[in-house]
């Protein structure tokens, strides 16, 4: 991997951390806009070194900052398979001509894996203070359409950082 990969990617996940751990839980839970910036990392640098790394660290990240009970290994389980599961979509949606819509459906589904796998291995690791079909019905699903929107603006804003950059260069 190139050292300028693992500074966007570390860049893009330090944004991210500061943005999940802002963002207030309720209920022992919180929306997961990190993930938005884990998507947009793997989305500029798709490679599977840049995915695994990515995963690792942001479950790392999140796990250190969950309000989940025992949400720890959950989230480590979550970031590292949902990583994966992203990079597949990035490869499956290269030559998609509408980039909100690939960014989109990128944060959608993302989100969903994420968040499936989250609850999951926190009902087989921890158990679930509620039922699995409530909270992927209130957290999921919300946080699902929340990161589609999240997850394009910040690549509309990274893009056009970058377009800045180039017209100084």
């Amino acid at each position: 991997m190139k050292i300028k990969s693992i500074t966007l990617t570390s860049l893009l996940l330090a944004m991210g951390f500061i943005l999940h751990s802002i963002v207030p839980g309720f209920f022992g839970m919180k929306f997961d806009i990190f993930l938005s910036f884990l998507f947009l990392a793997i989305v500029i640098c798709p490679t599977i070194e840049n995915a695994l790394l990515a995963g690792v660290s942001g479950g790392l990240i999140t796990a250190l900052t969950t309000t989940f009970p025992a949400g720890q290994l959950p989230n480590l389980i979550d970031k590292i398979i949902t990583a994966l599961f992203v990079f597949l979509l990035v490869k499956l949606f290269h030559n998609f001509k509408n980039n909100n819509l690939k960014m989109g459906m990128i944060g959608f589904f993302g989100t969903l894996v994420s968040g499936s796998i989250f609850l999951t291995s926190a009902l087989f690791l921890a158990g679930l203070p509620a039922p699995f079909s409530i909270l992927f019905t209130t957290i999921v699903l919300p946080t699902a359409v929340t990161n589609t929107v999240v997850t394009i603006i910040v690549n509309n804003a990274f893009s056009m950082a970058l377009k800045a950059k180039m017209q100084l260069s």
